[in-house]
C-alpha cells in the first residue's frame, strides 16, 4: 500500500482538496486498494475545525467525493514514518517537514513538483485561497498536480 499525506497549514484549505481529488483519481482509476491519502497541518491553529466552506464548496462544484466535517489535524512525528510521501503545498511547509522527517524513508517534496516539471503548471507552489479566496485557481492547480503525481506513481510502481 503506498500511503500519501498532503500537507499545507491549518488542513482546512488545500491539503483536504487535495487529499480527495487524489482520492478521486485513485478510486477512477481503480487503484484504491493499492494506494491510501490522507492530509495535514503543520500548524495546530485549525485543529478540530471543518474544512474550509471554500474547499467544500469548489469540491461539491466539481462532485468530488468528500467529508466536509472532518476535522483537521497537525501532522505527527509517527506519520514521516508511515507515510511514503509527504507533500508539501509551499515552501515553508517543506522545509518544517524535511526539519521533522529525521531518519524517515519518506519522499518530501513540494506538491506541485511533478506537474511543474511536467509544464502543465507555472507555480511550484499552492497559493492559500485562506487568504485569496481563490478557490477556482487552487482547485485547478490541485488537479493538475494530483494528476501528474498520479502519473509518477504509475509508472514507478507499475500501477
Amino acid at each position: 500500500m503506498i500511503k500519501v499525506l498532503m500537507v499545507c497549514t491549518g488542513n482546512i484549505c488545500r491539503s483536504p482538496m487535495a487529499e480527495y481529488v487524489l482520492k478521486d483519481m485513485v478510486a477512477k482509476a481503480g487503484l484504491s486498494d493499492q494506494m491510501s491519502v490522507d492530509s495535514a497541518g503543520v500548524s495546530s491553529e485549525e485543529v478540530g475545525n471543518t474544512v474550509h466552506n471554500g474547499t467544500v464548496g469548489v469540491l461539491r462544484k466539481h462532485h468530488i467525493e468528500h467529508d466536509a466535517l472532518r476535522p483537521a489535524r497537525q501532522i505527527t512525528a509517527a506519520d514521516s514514518q508511515n507515510f511514503d510521501y509527504l507533500l508539501a503545498m509551499d515552501r515553508g511547509h517543506l522545509s518544517y517537514l524535511k526539519r521533522r522527517a529525521g531518519e524517515s524513508t519518506a519522499v518530501v517534496e513540494l506538491f506541485l513538483a511533478d506537474a511543474y516539471k511536467a509544464g502543465t503548471v507555472a507555480y511550484e507552489e499552492v497559493p492559500d485561497p485562506w487568504y485569496d479566496g481563490q478557490y477556482d485557481r487552487t482547485y485547478d492547480l490541485v488537479t493538475k498536480g494530483c494528476a501528474a503525481f498520479l502519473k509518477r506513481l504509475r509508472a514507478e510502481h507499475n500501477l
